[in-house]
């Protein structure tokens, strides 16, 4: 971790499958070591891991593997573009609410041992609202909510919204839009979802911009590689430089422990003590 404990993390959500949202988080990742910062990328789809082949890059631990005891957090941690640390999912563990004492425990210790220093972790979730996604996503500092232009996808976005804010406490997103035609669409698609939170929920959308349909996206998805990285001058990653500028610019929580301990304590913890956190 760093010096000053100052991690900032940042869950990356969408409610449903198939809005690209770990192409964000890969290349939000990558171009936020593009920029100097240390970053670590934590792919928290436990059953069906998708960020290491997306990067084309072949663990031989996984999560499981910390949890079970059977190796640390660094023996896991896989090396990603321009250095940034990925800590690849587990497949068939089941839900992290499952998880026995002595397995949380594990988790927790294994990120308070952590040594390398971090600036940035950001939590790639699973697709839905399972009991999983709202741990990670209640437990960082921020959550991306990532949306295109669907109604599926505009009325799942809201789901883990109205779920987090209601049930959990939790006030203020980001919101993302993806695969639109320009910026204005964009606009467009993050008002009408605006429009249904404002309507219904006292919560407070922040708006992180866009990022348009691309073809070199596709391109470097099967490529197996971060279009920041092969492409740096398509209009996806210009839009992922100014999304990174702007995460770079999201306020820092304070808080009195490190945030990588903080934030594996708060999903761990029960529901009563998780409630006690947002006091």
């Amino acid at each position: 971790m760093n010096e000053n404990n100052a991690v900032k993390v940042i869950a990356v959500s969408g409610g449903k499958g198939g809005v690209g949202k770990t192409n964000v988080s890969v290349n939000l990742a990558v171009e936020l070591a593009k920029s100097g910062k240390s970053v670590m990328l934590f792919d928290a789809d436990l059953g069906m891991a998708n960020v290491d082949i997306m990067l084309g890059l072949k663990p031989k631990f996984d999560l499981q593997h910390v949890i079970t005891g059977e190796c640390t957090l660094e023996e896991v941690i896989i090396k990603g573009p321009h250095g940034i640390d990925i800590i690849p999912a587990s497949s068939g563990i089941g839900r992290m609410a499952n998880l026995s004492v002595e397995e949380q425990g594990n988790l927790i210790r294994a990120f308070g041992e952590l040594n390398n220093k971090v600036d940035i972790l950001i939590v790639d979730t699973a697709a839905g609202i399972s009991s999983t996604v709202v741990s990670f996503a209640k437990a960082a500092q921020e959550v991306v909510v990532v949306v295109c232009d669907e109604p599926a996808s505009i009325t799942d976005a809201y789901a883990l919204i109205k779920v987090l804010n209601t049930e959990h406490g939790v006030n203020s997103f980001q919101v993302l839009t993806n695969m639109v035609k320009n910026a204005q669409h964009g606009k467009t698609v993050y008002a009408r979802l605006l429009n249904v939170a404002d309507t219904y929920l006292n919560v407070s959308l922040g708006y992180l911009g866009s990022i348009p349909m691309d073809e070199k996206l596709r391109d470097a998805v099967r490529k197996q590689s971060a279009v920041v990285d092969i492409f740096p001058a398509s209009s996806s990653s210009i839009a992922f430089q100014q999304l990174a500028q702007r995460v770079n610019k999201l306020p820092m929580l304070k808080t009195t422990t490190g945030y990588l301990e903080f934030f594996i304590e708060r999903i761990a913890a029960p529901e009563d003590k998780i409630e006690g956190l947002y006091q």
